[in-house]
Formats: C-alpha cells, structure tokens, sequence
C-alpha cells in the first residue's frame, strides 16, 4: 500500500451539544467564534423533506432568527444557520429546537490539521531522480500514521535506548535530546558514547528522536522522546550489558539494529538480559537480516522463534523487516516465520532517494570509507545547506520506527505490559486487506496511529481505595459505619473502564486480615465487639478487571470500648 503524499491529515470534524451560556444582545456571526468553533450551528431535522420546507421559510428560517449559512443536504437532514444580529447562539438554538421539524441543534466545530512539526523534510519534496510527484523527504511518516500518534502523544516522557555504535552528541539533531549516554565499547581508539566513528548509530538514534519542531532537518519517529545512547563493541558481554544498562537507565524500549547469521545459539547472557528486560516491562525491538533469508540471527530470532511469528500472542518483542515506499517488503530485508512487524527500510530499487534521511556525523564516517565497505557507502547528503544527514536504507533503519512508536505507547499508557505493547502494535498494523501475518511483512506495517487509538481504549491500572481517617478511634456502639475514598486512576489520555466494586478487609485483635465483604457504595457498615481491636483496609476493583494491591499496613484501626 502506497503511504500518503503528505504528512497531513485532518481531524474527522466533530459536533457537539450546545452548552454556551446566553449571550443575549451579542452578535453571533464568525468573529465571535472561538478556535474550534465557526459560530454556527447544525441543524439536522426528522425527515428529508424538512429542509425544504425551511428553505422555503426565506433567509429567516421560520421565524427563529436565524438565516441558512452554509451546507443544507436533503440526505443528511442538513441545515447550516447563522443566528442573525442581536440574537444570541443559545437563544437560536432554542428556537430552533421548538420547531417540530427540527430533531437537534448542534454547534459547529471546525476540524484542525493533524499536529506535524515544522522540520523542513516533512514537507520538502524529494528530488531524487524518478520519485513520484508530491513526495516528501520524510514520506514514511505519514505511511506509519505518525501524525495521528503526535496528535496523542508527544512522546515527552518516552526514552529509547539505541545499543549501536555510539552517537554524534554535537549533531543539531541529537541537541538536547540524549538522556543518557553509555560506553560498552572496549575497541582500541573508540571514543565515547558521544562519538560515533562509523556513522551508524547516530543515524538510527535520530531516526528514533530527531529534534522535532526546529524548524530544521528532519523529526524523529518518537516526536518528544529522549534517547540513552549505548555505544557496543557489539560482542556478546557488552550486549547483554548494554541490554541491562538501558533496562536500569529507565528505558521503555530498546532497539538493536545489528544481528548474527544464526548459525549458533544467542549466547546464555543475552537470552538472560532479554528475559531481564521483558520482566521489567521494557519492549525491545531488533532489525531482521539485511538479506532475504529466513533465518533472522539473534536477537531478532530470540525476540520471535522460530516458527512463532504467525502466533499474535508470542513473542519476546518485535523481529523488524523492512518495507518500501509501495508497501512491499525490500528485497534484500529478512522474511519468515522469525519476522513481527515491518516498517519503512528502503526507497525502491529502481526509483527515488537510495534510503531513509537521517542525522550523520560531523566526521568522516567509517562507512564512507572504502576500506570499510567496498566501495564506500556514497550515502553522505546535503539537506537545509547542512550536510551531516545521509540516505541509507537497510532493516537498521525500520527497527528504530518501531522502538519508537513503542516508546510513546508506553508513555501513553504505562500500565500496559511489554507483551500488551507488542500484541497492540502487531494488531494495528497495517496490511492488505483480508490477510493477518504475512513471511513478507509479519503482521504489517506498523502504524503509530491505530496503536494509539487502541493503546487509550485499554484501562490497565488498578483504581485506589482506601478508609477514611475520620473513622473514630474508639466505638462505644455496636457498629461502626467505614467511610471510603475511593478514585479511578488512570493515565490521562485513556479512557477509564470505570469503578466496579470495593472490598473491606479487617484483622481482629492482631490476627491477619481477611475479606467481610463487598460494596459498590461509598460506605459499609461492620459489627464491632466490645474490648476487641480492629484495622481495616481496601481494595477497589475496576470494570477492565484490575484489583488494587493489598496496602503495607492497614488504613484505619479502632477498638470496641471497654466493658
């Protein structure tokens, strides 16, 4: 599937009830309306054939004070008005709701462009040789539905840490943006972290978070997101360290754009330090080969077995393929049963840019050099009059779109589990129609938008209860009546499930505690025995399932009074 040719998109428009305070003596026209509002209402009527007996009323529509002011659509029951001068919008719209052809009166809202940064490669057009027309530099945002994720999520709060070859810590691109940045690199002469001698890794690590919003250079995937820059001689030791460090340094996702031919066994610590960072909820997301084969190497082969990739529920992370601009899988990108997800890798073979564009370091990077490649990548380009950016295409490239959707998924809703991030981005993906995993493209190609919209829907944090203080510290009845607090908590922007029940749990006299009971109510009333002593604590229970866990020490104890 061709992506879109160009990163905007609009908002689906939207109506809402009139809630507007009277404004009486105040013209209602379009200088008035606020932002999102045009300053008109909607009205929709019971039958067809209503809008035509309003229009026929004249510019006045039967008497309410209002005139016709935009769309009027038979088939949609549409009338678009336009309160006349001295005549506020709530006293229109009561009006108008007191007319029997009339089934509701809505406000207008006017739809806004999707949130898309100003980075110049956003909306330059390539020009490659033999790229189609109205393609921009930065076409695989709007393919992976980037924007409808940024209009989500900025990503702040998102870290993505980059285990590669270290990162030009001077690049405008990475200004600002490195939370963190460790060497596990034991090469004789390599620099630190904040170096990168053979241009690797500062390519992916903006690929992930580029500066967005400069209004320079390009946008990272992850909008927002910081990166903690790893730099590995990539052996064994220093990966499963490197694994393990970005674990600790707070990571949401890592990703690994590098890989072995598979012809042996992941060694033991890594096996470990990917169990390690899939216990503490961190999605990790590695680069399939960069040849068609079916056998991914490791880590991708550890993070999808075998076999397991048709499996949506299975899986230690995402094993990323690469797909070009057409939405088929590159030819030289790994495919089969070892394979997640996909993202953009690659261009054509035939047409337009010879990559992604992302940052390159300010020196002259080992893959320029003949000696490290056979000829030299030739990948080096110019861009804004800056030339530390660079066209390289390759599975590396698409793994770290992937890490960095995850990353803001995660910071969107961090109740989510790691394998609740990966199954989520595997079922939003996008795809042909009628098919689900694919050898060429796994589940699709991942779409940040559809993610998002389906990261909101899932409530996975429990709610907090607990008992009120003011309970009475000694009970001279035979009853007490608890009171609760009692809150839904959820992450900002996702939809709360909804409190279900709470249930009270007493200890008698210093014995443990056990359940008495259950209420949906915001009080409960216990029978207290004379000379006994109690503490009581809660636990709530939300709709989508998640139980509050138990609290270290009670919330309230009391004691029955003497006798």
């Amino acid at each position: 599937m061709r992506p879109h040719r160009a990163a905007l998109a609009l908002v689906t428009a939207a109506a809402t009830a009139l809630t507007l305070a009277p404004t009486a003596g105040a013209a209602a026209g379009a200088g008035n309306a606020t932002s999102s509002t045009t300053g008109r209402l909607l009205v929709t009527l019971k039958a067809p054939d209503g809008a035509r007996t309003l229009r026929a009323a004249g510019a006045t529509i039967a008497g309410t004070g209002v005139e016709v002011a935009g769309p009027v659509a038979d088939a949609l029951r549409l009338v678009t008005v336009r309160p006349v001068a001295g005549l506020g919008m709530q006293a229109a719209a009561t009006a108008l709701r007191a007319l029997p052809q009339v089934e509701s009166v809505e406000v207008e809202r006017r739809a806004r462009l999707r949130f898309v940064p100003d980075d110049p490669a956003l909306t330059t057009l390539e020009t490659a040789p033999r790229t189609p027309p109205g393609v921009p530099v930065q076409w695989w945002v709007a393919g992976e539905n980037l924007p409808a994720l940024w209009d989500v999520t900025r990503g702040s709060g998102a870290r993505v840490a980059v285990i590669d070859t270290g990162a030009d810590s001077t690049h405008p691109e990475l200004a600002g943006k490195i939370a963190q940045g460790i060497d596990n690199d034991a090469t004789a002469g390599a620099g630190g972290a904040g170096n990168d001698e053979i241009g690797h890794g500062t390519h992916v690590a903006s690929i992930a978070c580029a500066n967005a919003g400069n209004g320079a250079g390009i946008t990272g995937a992850g909008l927002g997101c910081k990166v903690i820059v790893i730099k590995s001689d990539l052996s064994d030791s220093s990966i499963a360290m490197s694994i393990k460090q970005a674990v600790d340094a707070g990571a949401d996702s890592i990703n690994m754009s590098f890989g072995t031919d598979g012809s042996q066994a992941a060694a033991t610590p890594i096996v470990n330090a990917i169990d390690y960072a899939v216990n503490r909820g961190v999605i990790l997301v590695a680069a399939a080969a960069d040849e068609p084969t079916e056998e991914q190497g490791d880590p991708s082969n550890v993070l999808q077995p075998t076999g397991s990739g048709s499996d949506i529920t299975q899986g230690k992370g995402l094993s990323v393929t690469s797909a070009d601009y057409g939405g088929a899988r590159s030819p030289f990108a790994g495919l089969g049963s070892q394979v997640s997800i996909a993202a953009y890798g690659s261009f054509s073979t035939d047409a337009g840019p010879r990559g992604i564009l992302a940052a390159f370091p300010t020196n002259t990077a080992d893959l320029e050099r003949p000696t490290f490649t056979s000829t030299g990548c030739g990948c080096r380009a110019t861009f804004g009059g800056d030339n530390r950016y660079a066209y390289i295409q390759g599975t590396s490239m698409a793994a770290p779109m992937v890490a960095a959707v995850a990353a803001l998924i995660r910071d969107l809703n961090p109740g989510l589990s790691a394998r609740q991030v990966i199954q989520i981005m595997k079922q939003t993906a996008t795809r042909p129609a009628g098919t689900e995993w694919t050898p060429d493209l796994g589940w699709g190609i991942v779409n940040g938008g559809n993610a998002a919209a389906l990261a909101r829907t899932i409530d996975a944090t429990p709610p907090r209860t607990s008992v009120r203080s003011s309970t009475p510290k000694v009970v001279r009845g035979s009853s007490v009546t608890l009171r609760f607090n009692r809150v839904d908590e959820h992450p900002a922007k996702v939809v709360a499930s909804g409190f279900k029940s709470l249930y009270v749990y007493r200890s008698t006299n210093g014995r443990k505690a056990v359940k008495i009971g259950s209420t949906t109510k915001s009080t409960f009333k216990v029978s207290i025995r004379r000379g006994s002593r109690y503490s009581f604590y809660t636990r709530g229970l939300d709709k989508a399932g998640n139980r509050e866990t138990a609290p270290s020490r009670a919330d309230v104890s009391i004691r029955g009074a003497a006798r």
